[in-house]
């Protein structure tokens, strides 16, 4: 199982998340996406639908009747009911059930580096976690940094 750390601090979520996404996507993979709040899941799913005047990600929010065919669902929890086996905490809050996929995104920003810190902790040395830590160098370009 791995997990990957995104600290946000130059590109926002909405720039970041949708790259992941379509890497997934191109991968032949499904993924959900788990956001608290019904605002930011709102905002997700028009983010999905924009991002890109070219292109968008097919996607719906969890719920409805077609959940198990979206290739990208948006839920207010980890529970993948369209069998996804990657997941994006994409509300900066860490879900040990995340831990129950194949990858895990945990995007967060200033505000939660602390909570971010305390999981990065709690997965260490666990031989069945490989733990990624990226972080964005002043061009706003992906580094792997642990």
């Amino acid at each position: 199982m791995q997990v990957d750390f995104y600290h946000l601090t130059v590109t926002p979520l909405d720039r970041a998340l949708p790259q992941i996404a379509e890497k997934v996507l191109a991968n032949g993979g499904r993924l959900l996406l788990v956001a608290e709040s019904e605002t930011q899941r709102s905002a997700l799913d028009k983010l999905l639908w924009a991002y890109n005047a070219e292109s968008f990600l097919p996607h719906a929010c969890a719920g409805g009747a077609g959940d198990a065919n979206q290739p990208v669902l948006i839920a207010a929890e980890p529970v993948a009911t369209n069998s996804a086996r990657n997941v994006a905490l994409a509300d900066g809050i860490w879900r040990d059930a995340a831990l129950g996929f194949e990858r895990a995104f945990h995007f967060f920003d200033g505000e939660r580096i602390t909570e971010a810190r305390t999981a990065w902790k709690a997965l260490a040395g666990r031989d069945d976690i490989e733990r990624r830590y990226w972080k964005q160098n002043d061009a706003g370009r992906w580094e792997k940094a642990a």
